[in-house]
Protein backbone atom coordinates (compact mmCIF):
# COMPACT_ATOMS: atom_id res chain seq x y z
CA UNK A 1 0.00 0.00 0.00
CA UNK A 2 1.11 3.34 -0.93
CA UNK A 3 1.82 5.23 2.49
CA UNK A 4 -0.71 8.84 3.02
CA UNK A 5 -0.92 11.39 5.19
CA UNK A 6 -4.27 12.13 3.91
CA UNK A 7 -7.41 11.89 6.00
CA UNK A 8 -11.14 10.99 4.49
CA UNK A 9 -11.86 14.67 6.22
CA UNK A 10 -8.90 16.21 4.32
CA UNK A 11 -10.51 14.45 1.07
CA UNK A 12 -13.70 15.59 1.72
CA UNK A 13 -12.65 19.01 2.17
CA UNK A 14 -11.02 19.02 -1.42
CA UNK A 15 -13.14 17.66 -3.01
CA UNK A 16 -16.34 19.24 -1.92
CA UNK A 17 -14.21 23.04 -3.49
CA UNK A 18 -14.08 21.23 -6.39
CA UNK A 19 -17.74 20.36 -7.05
CA UNK A 20 -19.72 22.35 -5.14
CA UNK A 21 -22.76 21.39 -2.65
CA UNK A 22 -24.50 17.98 -2.69
CA UNK A 23 -27.67 17.25 -1.14
CA UNK A 24 -29.27 14.03 -0.42
CA UNK A 25 -32.95 13.49 -1.88
CA UNK A 26 -34.58 10.16 -1.91
CA UNK A 27 -34.32 8.32 -5.48
CA UNK A 28 -36.84 5.58 -5.27
CA UNK A 29 -38.45 3.86 -2.07
CA UNK A 30 -36.59 0.92 -0.66
CA UNK A 31 -37.95 -1.96 -2.69
CA UNK A 32 -37.65 -0.30 -6.00
CA UNK A 33 -34.31 0.59 -4.99
CA UNK A 34 -33.78 -2.56 -4.37
CA UNK A 35 -34.39 -4.09 -7.93
CA UNK A 36 -32.92 -1.06 -9.70
CA UNK A 37 -29.71 -1.52 -7.92
CA UNK A 38 -29.70 -5.68 -9.54
CA UNK A 39 -30.13 -4.14 -12.95
CA UNK A 40 -27.58 -2.22 -12.69
CA UNK A 41 -24.80 -4.50 -11.68
CA UNK A 42 -22.23 -5.11 -14.41
CA UNK A 43 -23.70 -2.54 -16.81
CA UNK A 44 -23.60 1.25 -17.79
CA UNK A 45 -26.00 3.81 -15.74
CA UNK A 46 -27.53 4.32 -18.96
CA UNK A 47 -28.62 0.74 -19.88
CA UNK A 48 -29.87 0.17 -16.21
CA UNK A 49 -31.77 3.17 -16.14
CA UNK A 50 -33.65 2.35 -19.30
CA UNK A 51 -34.31 -1.40 -18.05
CA UNK A 52 -35.70 0.18 -14.94
CA UNK A 53 -38.08 2.86 -16.47
CA UNK A 54 -39.26 0.39 -18.85
CA UNK A 55 -39.70 -2.45 -16.25
CA UNK A 56 -41.61 0.12 -13.90
CA UNK A 57 -43.59 1.01 -17.36
CA UNK A 58 -44.62 -1.93 -17.99
CA UNK A 59 -45.80 -3.51 -14.74
CA UNK A 60 -46.46 0.07 -13.27
CA UNK A 61 -45.49 -1.46 -9.15
CA UNK A 62 -43.21 -3.83 -7.30
CA UNK A 63 -46.28 -5.89 -6.89
CA UNK A 64 -46.61 -6.71 -10.75
CA UNK A 65 -43.00 -7.63 -10.89
CA UNK A 66 -42.76 -10.15 -7.93
CA UNK A 67 -45.95 -11.42 -9.59
CA UNK A 68 -44.84 -11.53 -13.21
CA UNK A 69 -43.41 -14.65 -14.84
CA UNK A 70 -39.28 -14.89 -15.45
CA UNK A 71 -39.43 -15.07 -19.27
CA UNK A 72 -41.91 -11.62 -19.60
CA UNK A 73 -39.27 -10.34 -17.13
CA UNK A 74 -36.40 -11.23 -19.43
CA UNK A 75 -37.61 -9.79 -22.38
CA UNK A 76 -38.49 -6.22 -20.46
CA UNK A 77 -34.66 -5.64 -18.60
CA UNK A 78 -32.99 -6.80 -21.95
CA UNK A 79 -31.24 -3.43 -21.93
CA UNK A 80 -29.78 -4.34 -18.42
CA UNK A 81 -27.44 -6.98 -19.71
CA UNK A 82 -27.14 -10.18 -17.98
CA UNK A 83 -30.98 -10.45 -18.29
CA UNK A 84 -31.60 -13.93 -17.23
CA UNK A 85 -29.47 -13.79 -13.87
CA UNK A 86 -31.17 -10.55 -13.16
CA UNK A 87 -34.63 -11.03 -14.18
CA UNK A 88 -34.66 -14.57 -11.73
CA UNK A 89 -32.44 -12.62 -8.89
CA UNK A 90 -35.36 -9.71 -8.55
CA UNK A 91 -38.41 -12.37 -8.53
CA UNK A 92 -36.56 -14.54 -6.08
CA UNK A 93 -35.66 -11.67 -3.61
CA UNK A 94 -39.03 -9.63 -3.86
CA UNK A 95 -41.06 -12.72 -3.04
CA UNK A 96 -38.43 -13.56 -0.13
CA UNK A 97 -39.56 -10.21 1.25
CA UNK A 98 -42.89 -10.11 0.17
CA UNK A 99 -42.64 -13.68 2.42
CA UNK A 100 -41.07 -12.59 5.39
CA UNK A 101 -43.11 -8.41 5.47
CA UNK A 102 -46.18 -9.30 3.89
CA UNK A 103 -45.66 -6.40 1.59
CA UNK A 104 -42.66 -4.06 0.15
CA UNK A 105 -43.42 -1.34 2.63
CA UNK A 106 -38.95 -1.78 3.85
CA UNK A 107 -39.28 2.04 5.48
CA UNK A 108 -38.92 0.17 8.71
CA UNK A 109 -34.93 -0.28 8.09
CA UNK A 110 -35.06 3.51 8.39
CA UNK A 111 -35.47 3.07 11.97
CA UNK A 112 -32.64 0.11 12.59
CA UNK A 113 -29.10 0.42 13.60
CA UNK A 114 -27.27 0.68 10.39
CA UNK A 115 -25.35 -2.74 10.91
CA UNK A 116 -28.71 -4.39 11.56
CA UNK A 117 -30.20 -2.80 8.96
CA UNK A 118 -27.27 -4.13 6.43
CA UNK A 119 -27.88 -7.64 8.19
CA UNK A 120 -31.56 -7.48 7.63
CA UNK A 121 -31.15 -7.08 3.51
CA UNK A 122 -28.07 -9.18 3.48
CA UNK A 123 -29.86 -12.68 4.57
CA UNK A 124 -31.80 -12.32 1.53
CA UNK A 125 -30.78 -13.80 -2.50
CA UNK A 126 -28.80 -11.24 -4.24
CA UNK A 127 -28.27 -8.61 -1.49
CA UNK A 128 -24.28 -7.90 -0.88
CA UNK A 129 -22.56 -5.38 0.93
CA UNK A 130 -23.21 -2.81 -1.90
CA UNK A 131 -26.58 -3.09 -2.67
CA UNK A 132 -27.33 -3.26 0.90
CA UNK A 133 -25.69 0.33 1.24
CA UNK A 134 -27.28 1.35 -2.18
CA UNK A 135 -30.85 0.87 -0.99
CA UNK A 136 -30.12 2.17 2.63
CA UNK A 137 -28.22 5.29 1.76
CA UNK A 138 -30.52 6.48 -1.41
CA UNK A 139 -33.96 5.20 -0.11
CA UNK A 140 -33.86 6.14 3.40
CA UNK A 141 -30.68 8.55 3.48
CA UNK A 142 -28.76 6.31 5.71
CA UNK A 143 -25.17 7.25 6.76
CA UNK A 144 -24.11 3.96 4.57
CA UNK A 145 -21.35 3.85 2.18
CA UNK A 146 -21.54 1.88 -1.09
CA UNK A 147 -18.26 1.59 -2.83
CA UNK A 148 -18.55 1.06 -6.35
CA UNK A 149 -15.45 0.32 -8.81
CA UNK A 150 -14.64 3.80 -9.09
CA UNK A 151 -14.78 4.70 -5.07
CA UNK A 152 -12.24 1.67 -4.60
CA UNK A 153 -9.90 3.14 -7.14
CA UNK A 154 -9.77 6.07 -5.97
CA UNK A 155 -9.65 5.50 -2.24
CA UNK A 156 -6.95 2.80 -3.11
CA UNK A 157 -4.45 5.67 -4.99
CA UNK A 158 -5.38 8.02 -2.14
CA UNK A 159 -3.84 5.79 0.35
CA UNK A 160 -7.27 5.85 2.12
CA UNK A 161 -7.65 1.81 2.12
CA UNK A 162 -5.09 -0.81 1.33
CA UNK A 163 -4.90 -1.42 -2.11
CA UNK A 164 -5.12 -5.64 -1.27
CA UNK A 165 -8.98 -4.72 0.41
CA UNK A 166 -11.63 -5.67 -1.62
CA UNK A 167 -14.27 -3.39 -2.75
CA UNK A 168 -16.93 -5.68 -0.47
CA UNK A 169 -14.38 -5.18 2.95
CA UNK A 170 -14.19 -1.21 2.24
CA UNK A 171 -17.33 0.27 3.03
CA UNK A 172 -17.65 0.03 6.66
CA UNK A 173 -13.88 0.84 6.91
CA UNK A 174 -14.91 3.52 4.77
CA UNK A 175 -17.89 4.88 6.47
CA UNK A 176 -15.91 4.44 10.02
CA UNK A 177 -13.50 7.09 8.37
CA UNK A 178 -16.10 10.06 8.10
CA UNK A 179 -18.95 11.23 10.21
CA UNK A 180 -22.03 9.81 9.33
CA UNK A 181 -23.35 13.47 7.59
CA UNK A 182 -20.91 13.42 5.42
CA UNK A 183 -21.03 9.98 4.19
CA UNK A 184 -23.56 10.50 1.50
CA UNK A 185 -21.41 13.83 -0.14
CA UNK A 186 -18.14 11.53 0.31
CA UNK A 187 -19.45 9.03 -1.86
CA UNK A 188 -21.08 11.02 -4.51
CA UNK A 189 -17.35 13.61 -4.80
CA UNK A 190 -15.56 10.04 -4.41
CA UNK A 191 -17.75 8.92 -7.76
CA UNK A 192 -17.55 12.33 -9.58
CA UNK A 193 -14.18 12.16 -9.41
CA UNK A 194 -13.74 8.58 -10.52
CA UNK A 195 -15.43 9.48 -13.21
CA UNK A 196 -14.23 12.89 -14.32
CA UNK A 197 -10.91 12.68 -13.07
CA UNK A 198 -9.05 9.94 -11.31
CA UNK A 199 -9.92 7.56 -14.40
CA UNK A 200 -9.02 4.09 -14.63
CA UNK A 201 -6.66 4.41 -17.54
CA UNK A 202 -5.14 7.84 -18.24
CA UNK A 203 -6.19 9.42 -15.00
CA UNK A 204 -6.19 13.68 -15.51
CA UNK A 205 -3.65 14.05 -12.47
CA UNK A 206 -2.54 17.30 -14.18
CA UNK A 207 -6.18 18.46 -13.28
CA UNK A 208 -6.50 16.73 -9.98
CA UNK A 209 -6.95 18.75 -6.73
CA UNK A 210 -5.53 16.05 -5.11
CA UNK A 211 -2.11 16.08 -7.49
CA UNK A 212 -0.01 18.07 -4.50
CA UNK A 213 -0.85 15.31 -2.00
CA UNK A 214 -1.91 12.16 -3.55
CA UNK A 215 0.30 9.18 -3.05
CA UNK A 216 -0.32 7.78 -6.27
CA UNK A 217 0.29 10.90 -8.73
CA UNK A 218 3.51 10.17 -9.41
CA UNK A 219 2.48 6.76 -10.69
CA UNK A 220 0.68 8.60 -13.91
CA UNK A 221 2.72 11.57 -14.33
CA UNK A 222 4.15 11.86 -18.07
CA UNK A 223 7.42 12.90 -18.63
Amino acid sequence: MTKTNLTANYVLKLLSKEYGPIEWHPRHDPASELVYTILSQHTSDINSGRAFDNLMQSFGSIEAIANSDIETLEKTILTAGLFRIKARRIKIVLNQILEEVGSFDLSFLSEMPLEDAKTWLKKFDGIGPKTAAVILCFSLGMPAMPVDTHIHRVTTRLGLIDDKLSAEKAHDILESMISEKFVFPFHMYLIKHGRQVCKARNPLCNKCILNKTCPSSNLFQKT
